[in-house]
């Protein structure tokens, strides 16, 4: 039951955390964005990936931990 009370700690821990640097972006550009028409150049660099997947990676790490505790706790 600790162990459960701690990662569940830990993991409410990154999701707070998990977006700290979104306080320290600098104050907004120009209106009509500056850049060339259209959007920012290269494309790939006005897509955000890294919101959901963060996300995705933990909770997939989370679960096979669970996956990997339960195959141990049946094998004793």
């Amino acid at each position: 039951m600790k162990l459960i009370l701690k990662l569940l700690l830990l993991f409410i821990g990154v999701l707070l955390f998990n977006d700290m640097e979104l306080f320290a972006a600098g104050p907004p550009g120009p209106p009509g964005g500056g850049g060339p028409p259209g959007g920012c150049w290269p494309p790939s660099a006005c897509i955000p990936i890294d919101g959901g997947i963060s996300y995705l990676l933990a909770l997939g790490a989370i679960y096979g931990g669970k996956k990997i505790y339960d195959i141990s706790k049946k094998a004793e």
